[in-house]
């Protein structure tokens, strides 16, 4: 069946309705190019804007793609057409997006910011309102995802199909309204993507290349699906992947998910279940469909609940089920764009991802920016910034599917959204000539932080012998950390929350340097040792890295998370200075590296911080703060939450085993 696609379709309003209720050889690399792109980002960003090559699209949906073993893929097809709604009769070139979400998601998204009214009058809204220093300025920075381009990438992308590429969304497996029981990035899964590439190959439609495009799962499985090395596949782009989903989310530092996880399985769970209307309508119900969501009704739901009640199965240690679902991004062999954040739920192994790629730099770019996971390209397409991603994408498909020379392999290849600063192009995070510095934790008070639990220092050698202690609180609910953990849901708390996180730091123990009197650039990762004592057989420590401005505004900038019990480090994994401290310690998670925790006994952890990018200002201060909880971002499983007795914890300064903050600066 084929239906034109207007602005807004008669079957885009009903889903809405019912949504309601209920090889190109490559130039050299410029790392020179600013971060807008110059001259090259300012055509993308024409060449995007300007009227498109045909006047409409016409849409095929509910297309059988039937699978190796008999499941049934569900997809929608969207081609150009001219005037009279008659699609271009010549192959063309196919971007894909296979999404766990329903497709309804993508029309719905498409209903609402391609309407020719509605989709620009919000646009206007969000740019010109100035919540600025209002309880609702989160409301603004949530929303400015319209302004980025994010909403193409998360729907459907008009302008590439409008000029001359056919896009083609598909329901995994098991979600939306294909058969199947859903495998959540699984092996089946994977193979799938393969399976779905090679049948676009073949059809009439199709000139035999492809890409891949997609927003967070859509991401992750488009670099799994590169992985395996479809020979039609020729680009990705990526929007705010996962590198490893064990550590970056489900179980990080041994408290990732258990918050997240639970409602994320929930919303997929339950969208599965929304049949189609049109199949409905037309007699047309596929009652195998029913049959496989009853077969499986919450997929990975008893895994997760035994994970977090009993600290047992798949879910609660790293493993078998966790190497086989994270991509194995050394295999991939196509050029690759990847947007990240240093806010996203993902954003420990964004880096990582563009670090691993055995692709030269003209063939893998890495956009990182300060946004949370629900609103990709915020502070994008202005003057400066970095184009929006949906130019990028444009460009990207452009020069690595159609050969086009426009000059995007010369990008970057990473540009950064440095907090403190504005958006830096350069070559790797951290940035080159960075250099690595250690500062001591000291109980000497810095005269900075009167509202914390106690006011310590940073400095450049460790004096004095203390014993601080910090007990489990509730403040960081109104935090940074806070809004990352939940995709930016709470950043609606607002910059009082966000940007500011002396509320939270209420409950922590605080370390501050004197003001610095230069910029001061701190880039990659950090490692913060941190020397023990705990009154339980188990303990939880939750760390942030913040910039102070001379007012007293405490900005996050890094963070991270760990129990106790979880402190071994993966050597061959982890990464170290020439002088042998951590700078990048990998904990392995797994059920046997668990080492115990003795009460009074001193325990030495080295607690990993993610990547970041940031510039202290002359006059601004680097702050360490210390938690004994993170009541949104980190949730213990139950049973190490319970061991610790929810008790205060201790940490022992003292010269002849200092803690301290390693980072790299420049």
């Amino acid at each position: 069946m084929r239906r034109v696609v207007t602005a807004v379709s008669l079957r885009g309003a009903l889903l809405l309705i019912v949504a309601l209720l209920i090889p190109v050889v490559p130039a050299q690399a410029q790392p020179a190019m600013p971060a807008d792109g110059g001259r090259a980002g300012a055509e993308w960003g024409s060449t995007t804007d300007a009227a498109p090559m045909y006047p409409s699209i016409v849409a095929q949906e509910d297309v059988p793609i039937t699978m190796s073993d008999g499941v049934t893929i569900r997809a929608t097809v969207y081609r150009p057409a001219d005037a009279s709604g008659q699609p271009i009769n010549e192959p063309l070139p196919v971007v894909v997006n296979l999404t766990p979400y329903t497709r309804l998601v993508n029309t719905l998204v498409d209903a609402i910011s391609e309407h020719p009214e509605l989709g620009p009058l919000l646009q206007a809204v969000v740019r010109d309102a100035d919540l600025t220093g209002t309880p609702f300025d989160g409301v603004e920075e949530v929303a400015s995802v319209l302004l980025g381009g994010g909403a193409r990438l998360l729907g459907i992308n008009r302008n590439l199909i409008q000029n001359g590429y056919v896009q083609v969304v598909a329901d995994v497996r098991g979600t939306g309204y294909s058969q199947g029981v859903w495998q959540v990035l699984q092996a089946r899964e994977q193979q799938d993507s393969v399976e779905i590439l090679d049948w676009i190959s073949a059809q009439e439609w199709s000139n035999g290349d492809a890409a891949i495009a997609g927003i967070s799962y859509s991401a992750i499985n488009g670099l799994q699906a590169a992985s395996h090395r479809p020979p039609s596949l020729k680009a990705v782009f990526a929007v705010e992947p996962a590198e490893d989903l064990a550590h970056d989310i489900v179980m990080t530092g041994g408290a990732g998910g258990i918050g997240f996880m639970p409602l994320w399985l929930t919303l997929v769970n339950t969208l599965k279940f929304l049949p189609s209307l049109e199949a409905l309508l037309t007699g047309q119900f596929d009652p195998a469909w029913l049959a496989d969501r009853m077969a499986e009704p919450y997929v990975l739901g008893e895994e997760f609940l035994e994970a977090t009640f009993l600290a047992e199965g798949i879910a609660a240690y790293d493993g078998p089920f966790f190497a086989g679902i994270n991509p194995q991004v050394e295999r991939i062999q196509v050029p690759t764009f990847v947007f990240g954040s240093y806010q996203d739920i993902f954003a420990r192994g964004q880096v990582r991802i563009f670090d691993r790629l055995q692709l030269p730099p003209t063939h893998k770019k890495l956009v990182m920016g300060e946004n949370y996971h629900a609103n990709p390209g915020w502070r994008m397409g202005e003057a400066g910034q970095p184009p929006r991603l949906d130019v990028l994408a444009r460009a990207w498909f452009d020069r690595w599917v159609r050969g086009v020379p426009n000059g995007i392999d010369n990008y970057g290849p990473v540009v950064s959204d440095q907090m403190g600063g504005g958006w830096v192009t350069t070559t790797s995070i951290p940035h080159p000539g960075s250099e690595y510095r250690k500062l001591f934790l000291d109980a000497a008070p810095s005269g900075s932080a009167g509202h914390s639990a106690h006011d310590g220092s940073l400095r450049e050698t460790a004096s004095g012998q203390a014993r601080l202690s910090v007990a489990p609180g509730v403040e960081n609910v109104c935090s940074r950390d806070s809004a990352l953990g939940t995709a930016g849901l709470l950043a609606l708390l607002g910059s009082q929350c966000t940007r500011d996180g002396r509320t939270a730091e209420r409950d922590a123990v605080t370390f501050t340097t004197a003001p610095v009197a230069q910029p001061t650039q701190i880039s990659g990762p950090m490692n913060l040792r941190l020397v023990t004592r705990h009154d339980a057989p188990e303990g939880f420590w939750h760390v942030t890295v913040s910039d102070v401005a001379p007012d007293g505004t405490s900005t996050t900038v890094t963070s991270g998370g760990l129990v106790s019990s979880r402190r071994a480090i993966d050597q061959a994994r982890s990464t170290t200075t020439p002088d042998g401290d951590y700078i990048d310690a990998v904990h392995p998670l797994t059920r046997e590296s668990r080492l115990p925790v003795v009460p009074g006994e001193r325990t030495v952890l080295d607690i990993d911080l993610r990547h970041t990018d940031a510039l202290l200002k002359p006059g601004h201060r680097l702050r360490v703060s210390v938690f004994a909880s993170s009541l949104v971002r980190y949730i213990p499983l139950i049973p190490d939450l319970a061991a610790t007795g929810l008790r205060p914890q201790h940490i022992d300064l003292d010269p002849a085993e200092p803690s301290w903050l390693l980072f790299t600066e420049k």
